[in-house]
């Protein structure tokens, strides 16, 4: 059977190394262009290009999906199916192509958390559970039938990078597991909306304006919001005129009469922020043009 795989960061690099070493015969690979990254301006590759050069696989990086000669360039691979981990929307003359289809890998149990942020959404909205799901392809997004899903817990103090190590690794093999019974035909089809019993939550793309922490808000809600987005993109609040990004933090549900994001420190230990019902206790930060420290480091470089 060949296979056509699609994706970009780390987390599809994991998928691709595990259908690699089942033995699938990987044709060809599409990924994001190359583009221009940090103050140099150097030029940053994918994790999946990276890794598909390693393999000496062939590498495909369309600018728009609908361009005729990559359309031509994906049709002459001749797959019998498309695997998609972490990568852009198709359209339908690419997912349609192979005659068995196109399947995706996503982050989350479906038919919860469908759209771009699945695994930073599990953790800011306080859930114990999450998981990954295969299901195939169609014109709305995340919303074909599942094939196969996997469940994981989420620890109280887990991060979404935490999060998304766990669901990169059992992922992997639960898209192994799929592609085998593709290519056996010894799978079902299983329709979303047979599963959608409860309200569904969904998961957008996360901009910088949902990143600024609420001092207002309860304790365990701010501790969620800077877990689920920890360590990319960071939550973060203002503090001297300047951002500071909040990756560890602790809280504590306590009454007091402070000010919603007054502080307090012993200067040498700890800092923590006045919220709704308690405090946050940072561990891990970052001040606009420094480098990421722990909390006794940056106590020791701040005036307070």
């Amino acid at each position: 059977m060949k296979i056509v795989f699609m994706g970009t960061p780390d987390f599809a690099v994991a998928s691709l190394n595990a259908l690699l070493e089942a033995g699938f015969n990987i044709v060809g690979v599409v990924t994001a262009p190359d583009k221009p990254a940090g103050r140099g301006q150097k030029i940053n590759e994918s994790a999946v290009k990276q890794f598909a050069q390693d393999k000496g696989l062939r590498i495909l990086q369309p600018i728009k999906l609908k361009d005729p000669e990559f359309v031509n360039e994906l049709r002459s691979l001749e797959a019998d199916l498309n695997v998609v981990v972490a990568f852009r929307m198709l359209p339908e003359m690419v997912w349609n192509m192979p005659p068995k289809g196109t399947i995706n890998l996503h982050g989350s149990l479906l038919p919860q958390y469908r759209g771009a942020a699945p695994i930073n959404w599990a953790i800011i909205n306080g859930e114990k559970e999450s998981g990954v799901t295969t299901f195939l392809l169609k014109q709305e997004i995340d919303t074909g039938d599942i094939l196969f899903a996997e469940s994981v817990k989420i620890e109280d103090q887990d991060s979404a990078g935490d999060l998304h190590d766990k669901l990169m690794t059992i992922g992997a093999e639960l898209l192994v597991k799929t592609v085998k019974a593709i290519e056996s035909g010894n799978y079902k089809e299983i329709p979303q909306d047979k599963l959608a019993e409860e309200k569904l939550k969904s998961a957008p793309k996360i901009f910088r304006e949902g990143c600024l922490i609420d001092w207002n808000q309860e304790a365990r809600k701010i501790y969620n919001h800077i877990r689920g987005l920890s360590p990319y993109p960071a939550a973060f609040c203002k503090f001297q005129d300047k951002t500071l990004k909040i990756y560890k933090a602790d809280f504590e549900e306590k009454n007091h009469q402070l000010e919603a994001g007054s502080i307090e420190t012993d200067h040498k230990t700890f800092i923590k922020f006045a919220c709704l019902d308690g405090f946050i206790s940072v561990k891990e930060l970052q001040l606009e043009g420094k480098k990421k420290m722990k909390v006794d480091e940056f106590l020791r470089g701040v005036r307070l």
